[in-house]
């Protein structure tokens, strides 16, 4: 039965016997802050677990039933359910994770791909996902994987000791988690971040930010940068973009910042979605009082994919009408990307207003910061080295 069968299933009353009365009265009757719908694919589990199966973290056994806890969704899981994000299932009355181990998808990819262009810019990152998502955005570029089962990607034998070997020997600093979302392959990143750590590798998480904050903080021991794609800011737009909420993700960004993590924001804009100026400019206000005026925030140009192919790519006009209205808020280093040769996409020192960076899409031309400073003697805010 999928998804939408199920939830009528549930306002007609017919899911009482399958769920328990205890079940019933969680998912009806107890607030969920997140905002999610607490019930993913019911009776969908895989016949048998695999080998890239592992107890998952951050779940609650309440009775015959199971609460992920992992994000805000918290799905209410039933034997041989599976959860919104589509790579969780109860097994044995257990929560398992389907992806540890088990990436779709790797490349190496420059850094400022992320985007990142205050992270150890014109490096290398080695960039990997797995299938599965927890959010629904029609725009999605990677909607083949991230809306997919595990079970019905192209997937490689890639454990965690085996990324960071292989990372190592391509002498490549950074290890990314990207393209799906990571957050869903929490273990998976987890371990393999922990591994790198050691090893003196960076991690990078390229994430939409909806998860709760226990699990978050745990990860954020082990992981050093993230590029948060913030869809807007109010909660119509997250409901109607997402089919999440707004506030998990704006406290991911504080525990970020409060982890010590280094942070970049992007914003998708896309034309009659994401694109009204009021809304961004409450959003960048927000940045500077929680997370601070040196924060980078990338504007990105939308092109038409997966739902939303009938939209025109986002106008250039708008996207800089966008970074003027950040500015204006008070943040120093606000980019325009997926448009190529824009001249915002160079970092320029809030001091002397001399370019800092010079970049060429995703390629540095120029650097000429010394330990993080301008010439000037300007200290712009990043990791360097």
């Amino acid at each position: 039965m999928d998804r939408r069968k199920f939830i009528k299933r549930c306002v007609m009353g017919g899911c009482s016997a399958a769920l328990g009365a205890h079940a019933v009265h969680d998912f009806f009757v107890e607030d969920n802050a997140g905002g999610g719908l607490r019930v993913g694919f019911r009776n969908d589990a895989p016949a048998e677990l695999w080998k890239w199966s592992r107890e998952a973290a951050w779940y609650e056994s309440r009775g015959e039933m199971v609460r992920c806890v992992l994000c805000p969704h918290e799905c209410i899981l039933g034997e041989n359910d599976r959860g919104f994000c589509r790579v969780r299932v109860v097994k044995n009355g257990k929560l398992h994770t389907l992806v540890y181990g088990n990436p779709c998808t790797i490349h190496i990819d420059p850094m400022e791909k992320k985007p990142l262009y205050h992270f150890l810019p014109g490096s290398a990152i080695l960039s990997l996902a797995t299938a599965g998502c927890n959010l629904r955005c029609p725009n999605c570029q990677n909607w083949e994987i991230s809306q997919a089962k595990p079970e019905t990607t192209q997937n490689m034998d890639v454990p965690p000791a085996a990324l960071v070997d292989a990372t190592a020997r391509r002498n490549v600093g950074s290890i990314a988690y990207t393209y799906s979302e990571p957050i869903i392959y929490y273990e998976y990143v987890r371990d393999s971040s922990a591994l790198a750590k050691e090893r003196g590798i960076r991690n990078v998480l390229v994430t939409a930010g909806f998860i709760s904050e226990k699990p978050l903080r745990e990860l954020c021991r082990v992981v050093d940068a993230a590029t948060l794609d913030l869809k807007g800011f109010n909660d119509r737009l997250y409901i109607k973009l997402t089919g999440s909420k707004l506030a998990p993700v704006l406290r991911c960004l504080e525990v970020m910042r409060e982890e010590g993590m280094w942070i970049e924001v992007s914003r998708l804009v896309v034309p009659t979605h994401s694109d009204d100026i009021e809304d961004i400019r409450r959003m960048c206000k927000w940045i500077v009082q929680a997370l601070g005026p040196g924060t980078p925030l990338h504007f990105l140009r939308f092109h038409p994919a997966h739902k939303l192919q009938n939209l025109p790519p986002t106008p250039t006009d708008i996207l800089e009408r966008a970074r003027d209205v950040a500015l204006e808020a008070g943040l120093h280093f606000v980019y325009v990307g997926n448009v190529p040769g824009h001249p915002t996409q160079n970092t320029v020192c809030p001091g002397c207003k001399e370019t800092a960076i010079e970049r060429d899409g995703f390629f540095i031309k120029k650097f000429l910061l010394d330990k993080g400073r301008c010439a000037c003697g300007e200290k712009i805010p990043g990791v360097w080295a």
